[in-house]
């Protein structure tokens, strides 16, 4: 090796060094950060976190839910972990609102697909190339590399066994066009997503049309909140809910809760996971978060019910055959699926 080569080298290793705890976190390029890949990844990312010493994220998943990955991520690497919890919808117009304002108070993102491709044409995030997505299946990955689906949200239907026998349950949605349905239907007022995703499934005429007389036939409740719908099951306040997050009546069954889930095809799915900030004040924590929540947070979540796209940590319903949202095409056609959803589902004319 030449003296100008080793030179040379010896100035890279410098730039690799202050790229990795050797400068302040505000002089780092979170670009280089986010991009090493090295075996020694975690260690220095730890090193890094522990000098900023806390992680905010901003997620739409309740706190019951996320407690124990909070709980988790404290108890492994001593270092605060501040959450602010709002709806998906809330959560992009907080951090595009903050943005616009020349304000970057955010680390890091858990939330939906739609949401986290939003987040991405809004230029809020960054690229993350890291060995801890080795084993996830292929429908977690994005092109762009900005958001991986660390689990899956899984729409199901829900019924309180108490309110509807096991024997009467439908076993497709054409079912519900049965009288002995009226009054007794519910869904969450967001999810123009799943319906139209349903439609192009089903054909989009047929679909429309089997929407339109289900409404018309026997009426659909709309409520706010996944969560609060698969309580309002378990309450007995809705005999039968279309689109709860699975893991949701899988818990409350498991806890003994008069509640059934129920799979109707076809079962849409909608990815979930973490995403880093642009700009992350902490940016070492902010990708410690991100490598965590796909690793021990997919585990965490398994056991909590969750559906995680590492199919070793658990598998998919068995017998189930997913379609998953498309995030790009709930987001270039939003206005028509929304103005389907609200006329037909939402304010039936």
């Amino acid at each position: 090796m030449t003296v100008g080569s080793s030179a040379r080298f010896s100035a890279l290793g410098l730039l690799a060094a202050l790229a990795f705890g050797a400068a302040p976190a505000f002089a780092q390029s979170i670009a280089e950060v986010a991009a090493y890949q090295g075996p020694d990844r975690t260690q220095r990312l730890i090193a890094g976190a522990k000098k900023e010493k806390v992680v905010m994220v901003y997620g739409s998943t309740v706190a019951e839910d996320m407690r124990p990955v909070s709980d988790a991520f404290r108890k492994r690497y001593g270092i605060d972990f501040q959450y602010w919890r709002a709806s998906s919808e809330q959560l992009v117009q907080r951090a595009v609102n903050e943005h616009r304002a020349g304000r970057c108070a955010v680390d890091a993102f858990a939330t939906v697909a739609a949401e986290l491709e939003t987040l991405h044409r809004e230029k809020l995030l960054i690229a993350v190339k890291t060995p801890a997505t080795e084993g996830l299946a292929p429908l977690a990955f994005r092109p762009h590399g900005e958001w991986v689906a660390t689990r899956l949200n899984i729409f199901s239907a829900s019924f309180n066994t108490n309110l509807v026998k096991r024997d009467e349950a439908p076993r497709a949605y054409e079912d519900l066009l049965d009288p002995r349905w009226k009054g007794r239907l519910a869904v969450e007022a967001a999810d123009f997503d799943w319906f139209g995703t349903i439609v192009m499934k089903m054909g989009e005429e047929k679909g429309l049309k089997l929407f339109r007389d289900i409404v018309q036939t026997n009426g659909m409740s709309v409520r706010r909140g996944h969560t609060l719908l698969a309580n309002l099951v378990q309450a007995g306040e809705v005999p039968l809910a279309l689109t709860v997050y699975s893991y949701k009546p899988e818990q409350q069954k498991r806890d003994g809760a008069p509640v059934e889930p129920l799979y109707l095809k076809p079962v849409v799915a909608l990815g979930y996971g973490p995403a880093v900030s642009r700009c992350a004040p902490h940016p070492h924590a902010a990708l410690l978060f991100h490598d965590f929540m796909i690793r021990e947070g997919q585990e965490i979540m398994a056991k909590r019910d969750m559906t995680p796209t590492n199919p070793k940590i658990r598998p998919l319903p068995e017998g189930v055959d997913l379609t998953m949202i498309d995030p790009v095409e709930m987001l270039d056609n939003r206005k028509k699926w929304d103005d389907l959803w609200t006329s037909i589902v939402l304010k039936p004319r």
